[in-house]
């Protein structure tokens, strides 16, 4: 397994695939890798010449400095589940420096109005942050295809209008969701969290169920108002949003309208660790 912590020394490990046009896979994560993540490594392993994973805990996309401070870092667990998958993926290991040079600020980035949107409202530049360092991972990187959890689906949906605005030749392919066994949807940030609350945790994704099938007669109104009672009658339990949108513009919808694909969306911080999920409604 090769790994590196300067951009320099990948970009030049990576000019043979270059100069071949091979394909080239790209998994930007930020860690405490699961097996969410390495899903991402297994479809882009099978569809790619070679495939790069970052590993980047990146400062610019925090709005909360304690958030940041307890990410958890797990470079040594990561390297050994990145190895299990293959031993031919690249790592890109950078410090904070290596990508920002002293300057670690972001860009300010137009997404036409995705960016306004849940956790855009709630967690004010983040989106500016991504935008920042996905850009620049993919000048680093070069990629031809690009792979993102539907997990983080504002995300997916803000990448991709960078791209398109930016006229970036890589490929963003979106990947299901993976789930813990109760159905919590699988994140680094579960690490954070005691047995008894990730086995509680788990009301989320049924909540979310829930709410797919009250979709089929209830208003969004209604359905808003269930879930805020749901989540005031669990200690411990607190809920940031639950919105019901229209899948390609992330705006939240008022009734539905026949055609259109819609998904809902929740946050919710369990005992100050802030979990998200999302569900089709299709």
């Amino acid at each position: 397994m090769d790994i590196f912590d300067k951009q320099s020394d990948l970009t030049a490990h990576l000019q043979p695939f270059y100069q071949k046009k091979a394909s080239i896979g790209f998994v930007p994560t930020m860690g405490a890798l699961h097996a969410g993540h390495l899903s991402l490594l297994q479809q882009s392993v099978g569809e790619n010449d070679c495939t790069v994973i970052s590993i980047f805990v990146n400062p610019t996309q925090f709005n909360n400095p304690e958030d940041l401070a307890k990410y958890p870092r797990t470079l040594d667990a990561d390297l050994e589940k990145i190895k299990s998958v293959s031993n031919q993926i690249i790592v890109f290991a950078p410090t904070v420096d290596d990508i920002y040079k002293g300057n670690t600020v972001s860009t300010a980035f137009d997404y036409d109005g995705l960016e306004n949107q849940m956790e855009g409202r709630f967690r004010p530049g983040h989106f500016n942050g991504v935008g920042t360092i996905v850009k620049r991972l993919f000048e680093i990187v070069q990629p031809t295809n690009a792979y993102f959890g539907e997990k983080d689906f504002q995300q997916l949906q803000i990448v991709k209008k960078m791209v398109e605005k930016h006229q970036l030749p890589v490929n963003i392919i979106g990947c299901p969701i993976f789930r813990e066994a109760n159905g919590l949807a699988m994140s680094s940030r579960n690490e954070r969290l005691t047995l008894s609350e990730r086995e509680k945790a788990a009301v989320i994704y049924q909540t979310l169920q829930t709410a797919k099938l009250k979709f089929e007669s209830e208003s969004p109104q209604a359905i808003s108002e269930w879930v805020s009672a749901i989540f005031d009658s669990i200690p411990g339990f607190e809920l940031e949003y639950f919105e019901i949108a229209d899948a390609d513009t992330l705006e939240p919808i008022a009734s539905k309208i026949p055609g259109k694909n819609y998904r809902a969306f929740i946050a919710v911080f369990v005992n100050n660790i802030r979990l998200i999920d999302t569900i089709s409604l299709n």
